[in-house]
């Protein structure tokens, strides 16, 4: 069996889940912001944000650091000297940060400390769209 093909194919399958979280976490936290004074509704929201951002977020995002990390493996170290392979790594923190960052956010719904409005999670959320895009873009067309 091919194995670069595989980890590749594992890799694309946990970022493919990985994204979705990161896409829609931040939506339910703009409907959680308009509703955080209702406790039955912000209960609801807050079961599912755990849910979304420890069961399919953070394992996807650890998948998809292994198995991309697997294909560095698989294509040589010296990739990584590459001006793509570096962008890529950069955009790919990013995400990662962000990841972390809704789930300190996440904590604060916890508590019922949240402090932003809903515009603010409709624009944060635009992040993780933005960063995919330079990723599929760097990696395809691998410039410089």
């Amino acid at each position: 069996m091919n194995t670069y093909l595989l980890f590749k194919s594992l890799h694309l399958i946990s970022v493919i889940s990985w994204m979705a979280g990161l896409l829609y976490l931040p939506r339910i936290f703009v409907y959680h912001s308009q509703n955080n004074t209702q406790p039955v509704i912000s209960d609801v929201f807050k079961v599912m944000e755990r849910k979304l951002f420890f069961y399919i977020m953070t394992p996807a995002m650890v998948l998809s650091w292994l198995f991309g990390l697997l294909l560095i493996h698989e294509i040589g170290f010296e990739q990584l000297g590459q001006t793509w392979m570096i962008l890529k790594l950069i955009f790919v923190v990013i995400l990662t940060i962000y990841h972390f960052y809704l789930g300190r956010i996440l904590g604060q719904f916890k508590l019922d400390v949240n402090t932003h409005s809903h515009k603010f999670y409709r624009f944060i959320n635009e992040i993780p769209t933005l960063l995919l895009i330079l990723i599929i873009f760097v990696v395809i067309f691998k410039p410089i």
